[in-house]
């Protein structure tokens, strides 16, 4: 991995980490009044795959998106004028939070239906692969969405078809306020699991973004000489509430100490320390970036306010009915 690798993978974790804070220290103004379900803690996922991934492949994403778009290269003006409905906004001011699209890098929605999008990732990889296309379908998924039937039956098409899809999951131990361990099997291992269904597997540390990235390429290294799928998991952490810019520990489903252990994982000064320590950046140039994300950021914000709402007529624009 050369050094420009190397930074841009840590550039994109901060400025995902600066749009997601704002958008949380912005929430009860009262703008934004939709959903908004935040990835601070994630980064590294998403960052490490939307910079492995090539503009022309295809992703699909999950309720918890923000990360997943901005990693694959989106507009964050344009996201952040959807989340507060503007005209300006990524998907028109229809979707809000939960439903980002930006077919110009590849990015072909995301949905608020846990496991929604995995059977049409199937589907896009399968007309790459009638179309004898080079490119891949991305999907990403969290640990509940393995619990839905459309997951298992998605997996046994990938399988048999052998189509060009990379599954990724980001399993942050808990599904809301459920554990694992009131939902799944005790020892169970999600990427052994789907192994066994028969698509190749590995697992690895969703805080360690070198690694993200080293993995995700490998899949695809394998997607494309093999033709066939590949399940990627990550373990990882969501620090704030399920749905909303808060902090819930206070409701009693996962412990301070708990919490405060994987804090201390944090993907973005745990990425800078091997970056100063290996003199690939100086302390100034992680200010410097920090200062970009938010100069972006804050700019994002700025083209939000300024833009205007849709227009009542545009309600029945952009309807598909077969």
């Amino acid at each position: 991995m050369d050094n420009k690798t190397k930074i841009d993978l840590y550039s994109r974790m901060v400025l995902i980490r600066t749009v997601e804070e704002m958008i949380a220290n912005k929430y009860d103004e009262e703008k934004m009044r939709c959903p908004t379900h935040l990835s601070i803690g994630q980064e590294a996922v998403s960052a490490a795959a939307g910079i492995a991934l090539s503009k022309e492949d295809l992703v699909v994403s999950t309720h918890r998106s923000h990360g997943h778009y901005i990693g694959k290269g989106g507009n964050v003006p344009k996201m952040i004028a959807e989340i507060y409905g503007k005209e300006t906004g990524c998907s028109k001011g229809k979707g809000g939070s939960m439903h980002l699209i930006d077919l110009s890098i590849g990015f072909m929605g995301s949905t608020a239906i846990v496991g929604n999008s995995i059977p049409i990732g199937a589907g896009l990889g399968m007309s790459l692969k009638l179309d004898h296309s080079e490119r891949l379908s991305c999907i990403f998924l969290g640990d509940g969405a393995v619990e839905e039937g459309v997951f298992a039956e998605t997996v046994n098409f990938c399988a048999q078809k052998e189509l060009p899809v990379l599954f990724i999951c980001e399993n942050n131990l808990y599904s809301v306020y459920s554990p694992l361990s009131t939902r799944q099997p005790k020892d169970r291992q999600i990427f052994s699991m789907v192994e066994a269904m028969g698509i190749k597997s590995l697992k690895g540390d969703g805080n360690n973004v070198f690694e993200v990235y080293d993995q995700v390429k490998k899949a695809m290294r394998y997607i494309n000489n093999e033709s066939k799928p590949f399940f990627l998991e990550f373990d990882t952490y969501r620090w704030r509430e399920h749905c909303g810019p808060n902090y819930d520990n206070d409701l009693g489903y996962r412990t301070e100490e708990e919490f405060m252990e994987w804090k201390k994982k944090d993907p973005i000064p745990f990425a800078s320390n091997i970056l100063l320590k290996g003199k690939v950046l100086l302390p100034g140039d992680l200010e410097e970036i920090s200062q970009d994300a938010f100069k972006l950021a804050d700019n994002a914000f700025e083209y939000a306010e300024e833009s205007s709402f849709p227009s009542q007529e545009a309600a029945y624009e952009d309807i598909y009915s077969p």
